[in-house]
């Protein structure tokens, strides 16, 4: 395929609605698929739930070496409430800028993907080879990659992964985990008239929050992550306006560096909201990923893709990707996060991707694959703390 047949790729990705929830990754997932299959590339497709799907698409010779892996999401966020000024599946092409939803997390990375794994072909057969992941379900919460970690070593190991995430491709080595929890505070109902025979739930979720917004991370600030964060998202409680409430939910997203130990710092917690709380219940638990800058394989492509990019050595992204879940899984190997769309436009309303960075993409991510075919394998340098 062109470099004009990934930004058309990109086009038609983006035309296949898979918002997620509620989560339709079938479409888009059965047309690379089969561009795949075309291109000789052993394709599956894994199923795990209705309408919702990975593709795992392999070549090379094992034999030789771990292969690397390529990864990327199917599935977008939805669309959102507030009015776009583009139709958000139309991929209409404007000044440079491909607009609609997933333009740039991540259609334009799997277009990109996809296009550098046909374009090389046979080229692999000889060498350890390309292992390609495109999952569904990655925006709420990995469950593909998990589905694909629950298939008891289906997967292999990897020498190395790209994650196709949006950096305007510069490299990143690593990136936050998530903790999302979902905290409970218990009432009792009483009538609206006479509060006084009742417990508030909603008076206790309160002092929950407050707690929440003046806890600190003391001394967990990472050099290339930064400090962890904590988000009160979401506060549900009572049942009509006359009855005291007998139960509030609070959703609370933490975004945690390497170093923090999830279970450590859900006893911390406990301790920190007692005697408010009643149950503190984990909803995603995902650990961070960090890969050394000094890393072998990671610093000579940092080198050769952003040589005056001071950053790329060693910086990461804020958010979780499937790194979180498919790293352990093939074996710990070092991980970048390299992708073409652009980072702040992930989510947003008019979503873009500068079109002149997808056949960009496409070039990176052949030298990536092709370098690979005649590189020793490195040790394996991930931590996923």
């Amino acid at each position: 395929m062109s470099k004009t047949d990934a930004i058309e790729l990109t086009r038609t990705l983006i035309q296949f609605q898979s918002a997620n929830p509620p989560g339709n990754e079938t479409a888009c997932a059965s047309h690379v698929a089969e561009l795949l299959r075309a291109g000789g590339f052993a394709t599956e497709i894994h199923r795990f739930g209705a309408d919702r799907v990975n593709v795992v698409a392999r070549r090379g010779d094992i034999s030789r070496g771990s292969p690397i892996c390529l990864t990327g999401h199917l599935d977008t966020v939805p669309i959102g409430a507030a009015s776009w000024s583009v139709d958000p599946f139309g991929a209409e092409i404007v000044n440079d800028k491909l607009y609609g939803r997933g333009s740039s997390d991540m259609k334009s990375g799997v277009a990109a993907m996809v296009t550098a794994a046909l374009s090389v072909g046979d080229l692999l057969d000889d060498g350890p080879g390309l292992l390609l992941i495109l999952t569904g379900g990655e925006e709420t919460g990995c469950e593909g990659a998990a589905h694909l970690a629950s298939l008891n070593g289906f997967l292999g190991e990897a020498g190395a992964i790209v994650v196709g995430e949006p950096t305007g491709n510069q490299p990143r080595i690593g990136h936050k985990g998530a903790l999302w929890l979902l905290a409970a505070c218990h009432g009792r109902a009483a009538h609206g008239a006479a509060p006084d025979l009742g417990v508030n739930a909603i008076y206790r979720g309160a002092d929950v929050v407050r707690k929440l917004q003046k806890l600190e991370f003391n001394g967990s600030e990472h050099a290339g992550l930064g400090a962890p964060t904590l988000n009160v998202s979401r506060m549900n409680g009572g049942t009509s306006i006359n009855t005291v409430p007998d139960l509030v939910e609070i959703s609370v997203d933490i975004r945690t560096v390497p170093g923090m130990e999830h279970s450590i710092l859900m006893e911390e917690l406990n301790r920190h909201l007692a005697p408010d709380i009643d149950e503190l219940s984990i909803l995603l638990d995902l650990e961070s990923v960090w890969t050394s800058p000094h890393d072998p394989w990671v610093s000579d492509t940092r080198e050769w893709i952003a040589p005056n990019d001071p950053h790329s050595a060693s910086c990461g992204v804020p958010f979780f990707t499937d790194a979180s879940v498919l790293c352990p899984l093939l074996g710990n190997p070092p991980a970048l996060i390299l992708g073409p769309g652009e980072t702040h436009m992930a989510h947003q309303t008019d979503e873009y991707c500068f079109v002149h960075r997808i056949p960009e993409a496409v070039s990176i991510y052949r030298r990536l694959i092709l370098d690979w075919q005649t590189r020793v394998a490195p040790a394996n340098t991930t931590a996923s703390v």
